[in-house]
Order: C-alpha cells, then structure tokens, then sequence
C-alpha cells in the first residue's frame, strides 16, 4: 500500500496537473489522486470524498496552487477554515508557487498550512514532504 491513501492536486494548469500525476503514480506513494482546477472545485471534491472522514479517498494531502482563476490558493485555504471542524479532514495542505515573491511568502504566514514549495515538483521535493509530514522516505525506484 502507498504512504498517502489520497492526494489532491489543485491547479488551474492542465499540463502541471498531468505532470504532477504523473510524478505521484511513478513515485507510487499515492493510491488515488483528485485532480481540482480551482479552489471551489476543490472544496467540491472534499465534500464529495471526505462526507466520511475516514474514506480512503479523502485527501490526506492537498498540493495547492497560489494562483488560479475563479477562486486562488487563498481563498480556497480562507473557505477551508470556515467548515465545520468535523468537515475538515486530519489534512497536510502544501502551498505551491512559481516564485517566492516576499509579499506572497508574508501572506501564506498564519495559513493552515504545512508549507510552501516552489513549482516544478520533482521527486525531491515529493520526498521532502514524506519525510517530513508522513514519517517516510519515498522509494527510490
């Protein structure tokens, strides 16, 4: 069985989206992936899979895009907190980013998240927030 039961990736990016999956199906680390191209379809899809809590496809990792139409990383993490405790699943959110601009780092400080990671996201990085948040290394195949 994978270390993460449920990963969901959200971003507006078609292209980063299926690199992304990709990346988490060769890494083998994850047995579903949820693929959201905003934050409201995220919110959509945690409703969805995680109306039970303990459902092996309730995300157990969120990959979050800062930047995206329609409602941003932001918003989405803003809405997140308003949901009842018992909506919300025991969850690592790592915000993602393609700069480390120092008004967007200011603004994620306070968020619920775990941390921030700049884009592209390479197996290195995978690997990181294994170690870190799932108490694992990732294979090395």
């Amino acid at each position: 069985m994978a270390t993460i039961s449920c990963t969901l990736l959200v971003d507006d990016d078609d292209t980063t989206n299926f690199l992304n999956q990709a990346l988490l199906r060769r890494m083998a680390i994850t047995d579903t992936v949820l693929v959201a191209g905003n934050g409201q379809e995220a919110l959509d899809l945690l409703h969805t899979h995680c109306a039970v809590v303990a459902s092996p496809t309730c995300p157990a990792l969120i990959l979050l895009d800062m930047k995206m139409p329609r409602m941003n990383g932001f918003e989405f993490l803003q809405a997140y907190t308003q949901r009842p405790p018992t909506d919300n699943p025991a969850v690592i959110i790592i915000m993602l980013t393609t700069s480390l601009n120092p008004k967007d780092v200011e603004q994620m400080q306070g968020l619920p998240i775990a941390g921030y990671l700049t884009k592209p996201l390479t197996r290195d990085k995978i690997t990181q927030v294994l170690e870190q948040h799932f108490g694992q290394a990732a294979s090395k195949s």
